[in-house]
Formats: C-alpha cells, sequence, structure tokens
C-alpha cells in the first residue's frame, strides 16, 4: 500500500471552502480531513472531535511544547494546530489527507519542508461577493466582519505561492475542479483515481 498524499487547502471566510470539502469527500473514496485543535469555542451545532478538538490554552501550549503539531497559527485570535501524529497515522493507511489550515500554517508546512505536500487555494470570484458573502450570514457584528475582510486581503495575496487556484464561483464547478486536483495527483503517484495503487504486474500479465 503506497503512503496518501497531504493536501493542504487554505482560503479566506466566506470563500466557501468547507463546503466544497463536504462534497468531495462525500464523492470521492479513500480521502480524510485532519481535524484540528483549537482554542476557539464551539459553535452551535459544532462537536468536539468532529469539527475540532477544542481544548483551552494551556493544553494547547503543552501541546506545542511537546512539538505534538505538524504546524500550528493563531487565527481571529483564536490558536489553531495541527496533529503531527493523526496525519503521519491517515497517510500510512493509504489515505489521502486534507489539511484545512490558514495561510500561516501553510507558509510553515511550505517553508520548513513537509515532502510531496499539495498547495490549493480557494478564492472568491470577487471581492464584492467574499464581502457579500459575509455579512449575509448575520450573525458577526460590524468588527468581526471587519477582521475577516481585513484577513483575506492578507490570505489573498499569498494564493500565488499555492500550486493551485481555485474559484469558487459557482460551487458545482469548483467541487468538480478539486476532484479533478486530487485525480490526477493520485495519477501522479501510480493510483487509480479511487485511490488503489495500481498492480503493474497484475496489468502487463493481463
Amino acid at each position: 500500500m503506497s503512503r496518501g498524499k497531504l493536501f493542504v487547502i487554505s482560503a479566506p471566510s466566506g470563500a466557501g471552502k468547507s463546503t466544497l470539502l463536504k462534497r468531495l469527500l462525500a464523492e470521492l473514496p479513500n480521502l480524510a480531513f485532519s481535524v484540528s485543535h483549537t482554542t476557539r469555542a464551539p459553535r452551535p451545532g459544532e462537536s468536539n472531535g468532529r469539527e475540532y478538538h477544542f481544548v483551552d490554552r494551556p493544553t494547547f501550549a503543552g501541546m506545542r511544547t511537546d512539538q505534538a503539531f505538524l504546524e500550528w497559527a493563531e487565527v481571529h485570535g483564536n490558536l489553531y494546530g495541527t496533529s503531527r501524529a493523526a496525519i503521519e497515522a491517515q497517510q500510512a493507511k493509504g489515505l489521502d489527507v486534507f489539511l484545512d489550515i490558514d495561510v500561516q500554517g501553510a507558509r510553515q508546512l511550505r517553508d520548513y519542508g513537509h515532502p510531496g505536500a499539495i498547495f490549493l487555494f480557494i478564492a472568491p470570484p470577487s471581492w464584492a461577493e467574499l464581502e457579500r458573502r459575509l455579512r449575509s450570514r448575520g450573525t458577526d457584528p460590524e468588527e468581526t466582519v471587519q477582521l475577516r475582510l481585513n484577513n483575506a486581503r492578507r490570505e489573498m495575496a499569498e494564493a500565488d505561492r499555492y500550486d493551485y487556484l481555485i474559484i469558487n464561483d459557482q460551487l458545482d464547478k469548483a467541487v468538480e475542479a478539486l476532484r479533478a486536483v486530487v485525480i490526477a495527483e493520485r495519477c501522479k503517484a501510480r493510483r487509480y483515481p479511487n485511490g488503489q495503487d495500481i498492480d503493474w504486474k497484475l496489468k502487463v500479465d493481463s
């Protein structure tokens, strides 16, 4: 069994990254989603271990000291980190793992090295559309919306450092583009589109 690939995906808040990933994970086999640790409070409907592993700051600090994180970053005043052991275990099973992280965390992985990682950036079709999406939620105060918009400017400036750029204008097309990236990377690794290894001896003998 070949080792699974690591897909690192980033996007500004409101670009629709979570919706894209949910669709892809439901449609394509042998994919896994890395559940990060965070110090932020759970939102309504979220549960520990599903969307995130929710921990307090002392626990997070202890894990960071123990080098338990593959990467970590502070985003919107909260800490987020990726478990090194969890990623390794999933890849060892042959699963391709999607790591949903901020541009800070992606920069750490890119600059300090993670062999074979593929970096994808999801962008909105326009700045006006991004602002419309953030405001249409109706759940955040104005200062939070402004914070997300300011962070989005910083994040969009790093898009050219990613291997792939997908514009989330129409959801179905964006999902298909993301699916095509995964399949192309699997073919590059001599694997079928479903993630299974290609048995070259079987192919020659047949």
